[in-house]
């Protein structure tokens, strides 16, 4: 029940991120780094795989390959937090110390790839 309900809370989390991305896509696109293209299109490309992640994720039928698929997304993400680490990361005037990034990166990124793993034999 404990996994069943992990697998739930990752789906809606994803599902709100995905949608996220839509909503308020200035977030995501100023730590798209430069070199990687259009930034807009790959927020859209983004959003919509977190969208389309989580309604798989809740098909017994697609769930492991949705959780390889989330665990890869997460490694094509690792550019946007080195990225964050290099030019600092602010929303207005608020900026995050160094420490906090380097925690989403080392601990926070690695602990969503293994929550990914860990949900997909979920039956």
């Amino acid at each position: 029940m404990k996994k069943l309900l992990s697998l739930y809370v990752m789906a809606a989390l994803y599902l709100l991120a995905g949608f996220n991305h839509f909503r308020n896509p200035e977030f995501y696109t100023r730590i798209i780094p430069p070199y990687m293209g259009n930034a807009a299109m790959i927020n859209s490309i983004a959003g919509i795989a977190e969208i389309s992640l989580a309604i798989l994720l809740l098909f017994a039928v697609s769930r492991k390959w949705a959780s390889y698929a989330v665990i890869l997304m997460l490694l094509a993400f690792i550019p946007a937090h080195i990225y964050m680490l290099q030019k600092g990361f602010c929303i207005g005037e608020n900026c995050s110390p160094s420490w906090i990034l380097w925690i989403r990166l080392l601990v926070l990124q690695p602990l969503l790839i293994w929550w990914a793993w860990s949900v997909r034999n979920v039956k």
